[in-house]
């Protein structure tokens, strides 16, 4: 995780065995696809699923995920680009996309 957060790791190359239902795999998955230093809207997301009217069950989906750095939930904004939803408060959530798009040290 320190090379995570030095900025040195960009993307987890780690076997998961991840428990949930299918369609929260479903969109877990999809979060795996999101670059790091980039976004996607709920709504980007039920479209790339191919379920276009499932945006709140994305939202739900996007807070059921434990593993939140590896299976970048926190990358999940909303349509007008607002900061949305994060479990582990928004202000991480913020620091997480600023380490990511390097405009900020997270320790500083």
């Amino acid at each position: 995780m320190k090379n995570y957060f030095d900025g040195t790791l960009t993307e987890f190359n780690t076997v998961l065995d991840i428990k949930g239902t299918a369609f929260e795999k479903q969109v877990w998955k999809q979060l795996l696809t999101i670059p790091s230093g980039e976004t996607r809207t709920y709504g980007q997301i039920a479209d790339a699923i191919e379920n276009c009217k499932a945006v709140r069950a994305v939202g739900r989906a996007n807070g059921m995920n434990y593993i939140s750095i590896v299976i970048p939930c926190h990358r999940v904004i909303g349509a007008d680009g607002s900061l949305t939803g994060y479990g582990g408060k928004l202000w991480r959530k913020k620091k997480l996309l600023a380490l990511e798009s390097k405009s900020l040290n997270l320790f500083e």
